[in-house]
């Protein structure tokens, strides 16, 4: 079974990314599409950009590195759950991308953003570029608009129903694309 990463891009204490990205997981596990590993920013807890090499060469000297590397090399196919902050997505989500290069080539990305009246959508069309340029391909985007509404008072996402039909179809839609990528991702013969 192909495993899909679930990425929580907030690390700000008190924030609503990991209620929201309980509820995705949750979501995943009844898809049965994919098997899971979430992976908190806040927990995972990588410096500044701190290795010599370009990340392309993969000559991680750290093992903080190395084992972000040995996650997402792990995965098929990611979900990045994230705010939207200034217009923008979260610096340590920019810092987790940057850490590596080879390890997402050719693997389906969805986005859950969250926010306000926007939805995280500003956030979600910054990051588009930096997806493309690690060769990632958009796989579906499930935005939540006034986020707040559906979390009560225990921190427990109350989705709605087009929350849960639209993380179904990026699901769907992950399950097609992983599948259509695989053989881009296999290893090439010397």
């Amino acid at each position: 079974m192909p495993r899909l990463l679930i990425v929580v891009g907030s690390t700000r204490p008190g924030r609503v990314g990991l209620p929201v990205s309980e509820w995705f997981a949750a979501r995943a596990t009844a898809h049965g599409g994919f098997e899971l590993d979430v992976a908190d920013l806040a927990e995972l807890d990588l410096p500044p950009m701190d290795e010599s090499s370009h990340p392309r060469l993969r000559r991680y000297e750290h093992d903080h590195t190395k084992a972000w590397s040995a996650r997402v090399d792990a995965a098929d196919a990611i979900v990045l759950v994230m705010p939207e902050y200034n217009h923008s997505f979260t610096a340590p989500l920019k810092n987790a991308l940057d850490y590596l290069h080879e390890e997402w080539r050719h693997k389906p990305v969805g986005i859950v953003s969250y926010g306000g009246v926007a939805a995280g959508g500003r956030a979600a069309a910054a990051i588009k570029p930096v997806l493309a340029a690690l060769r990632m391909t958009l796989a579906g985007e499930v935005p939540i608009p006034f986020v707040a509404q559906f979390v009560d008072e225990d921190g427990v996402v109350q989705p709605s129903e087009a929350m849960n039909d639209g993380a179904d179809a990026m699901l769907d839609e992950l399950v097609r694309v992983e599948r259509a990528l695989r053989p881009l991702r296999a290893p090439v013969a010397a």
